[in-house]
């Protein structure tokens, strides 16, 4: 079996699985009611509307990602400062702590199939080289779109500690990550980190890396508390009631990284159309924004440059602050970016 699969669960995991509450017996469960509206009939022509009807579906040019500058990312600030790679890898710096969430640098979201998924940006495996120590990497779950083999690799130099969606863990074990590194997350689970308040929120997604092994570790989110600041990451979703949950327990928010892209009417209940990342949002309780997801790799039918294009209308519409960072820029969340970069690439 290639490594990109990674482990599939063990007697022993199962076992551990069962003592959650989501866990129905072979599987987890979402908390509401979730399906994917594909048979067997339409598959054949989503595939051929995947890898052949591609105009406008990728950016024409490679996405330039701005220089790291580890002086200034590193520079002691009261406020969190963040770098985003493009679809869902965000980098901070929270209270004096080096986070990566979601850490997929590598060339290809899907490495095991006959036909790669590109990304939008070159080289960005090298972007590991200049980072410094990563105080703590966390996986939201185990699609090969945000858990990639060659960025494990090449950032386990780098990383102190993991926190992962409960069932993530035996994946790094297999690539070599030691165990004792590792803490898993239920939903709601929760843990200090030096300084930071974390909790693993719930999200209406699935899971899995191969035929055999779907729903058989959790998927969710990360909020992130300190004394000053209160930050979130939605994670693959789903419109649903969780969010407003989320809200209630945890909220009110400072900041968001919202997810926003690769939907299709086809698996609406598992990604959400820009319009509800934005209600989500406000369901959550959260005053400023920004959409991720997007901007790394062509998933799904839609153009590369709709989801944000929409997102940000809709924020327009519903008066919420939002932010539209270029890839690889060092911000704060408390600045507003407005900058449309995405419109003068071609």
């Amino acid at each position: 079996m290639r490594k990109q699969f990674g482990a599939r669960a063990s007697k022993a995991d199962l076992e551990k699985y069962s003592l959650s509450n989501h866990w129905d017996g072979t599987k987890f469960d979402n908390l509401e009611v979730t399906t994917m509206d594909i048979n067997f009939q339409n598959i054949p022509k989503l595939l051929y509307k995947q890898f052949c009807e591609k105009e406008g579906r990728a950016p024409q040019n490679k996405l330039p990602i701005k220089a790291f500058d580890k002086e200034a990312f590193l520079k002691p600030s009261v406020q969190t400062k963040f770098v985003w790679y493009g679809h869902s890898a965000v980098l901070l710096r929270m209270n004096g702590l080096t986070l990566f969430i979601d850490p997929m640098l590598g060339p290809n979201a899907a490495p095991i199939a006959p036909f790669p998924v590109k990304r939008f940006s070159d080289k960005t495996l090298n972007l590991i080289d200049g980072l410094p120590q990563i105080d703590l990497l966390l996986l939201s779950h185990d699609h090969y779109d945000h858990l990639d083999f060659e960025s494990i690799q090449k950032l386990k130099p780098k990383v102190k500690h993991y926190f992962v969606a409960l069932g993530v863990a035996r994946h790094l074990v297999k690539w070599g990550i030691p165990k004792n590194d590792i803490t898993e997350f239920d939903w709601w689970g929760n843990q200090s980190f030096n300084t930071i308040d974390i909790t693993f929120t719930p999200t209406r997604h699935f899971s899995g890396r191969g035929l055999t092994d779907r729903a058989k570790s959790l998927w969710g989110g990360w909020a992130f508390k300190t004394v000053t600041e209160n930050i979130w990451f939605s994670g693959d979703s789903g419109y649903g009631g969780h969010f407003k949950d989320i809200g209630t327990r945890l909220g009110p928010f400072d900041f968001a990284f919202m997810e926003c892209g690769q939907y299709n009417k086809n698996w609406h209940q598992i990604h959400m159309y820009p319009e509800e990342s934005v209600q989500a949002a406000l369901d959550a309780g959260v005053t400023k924004i920004m959409p991720v997801h997007w901007a790394g790799f062509t998933l799904a039918q839609h153009s590369w440059t709709d989801p944000v294009d929409r997102f940000v209308k809709e924020a327009a519409k519903q008066q919420i602050l939002f932010s539209n960072p270029v890839l690889g820029s060092l911000h704060t969340h408390h600045e507003e970016i407005r900058h449309r970069w995405w419109d003068k690439i071609t």
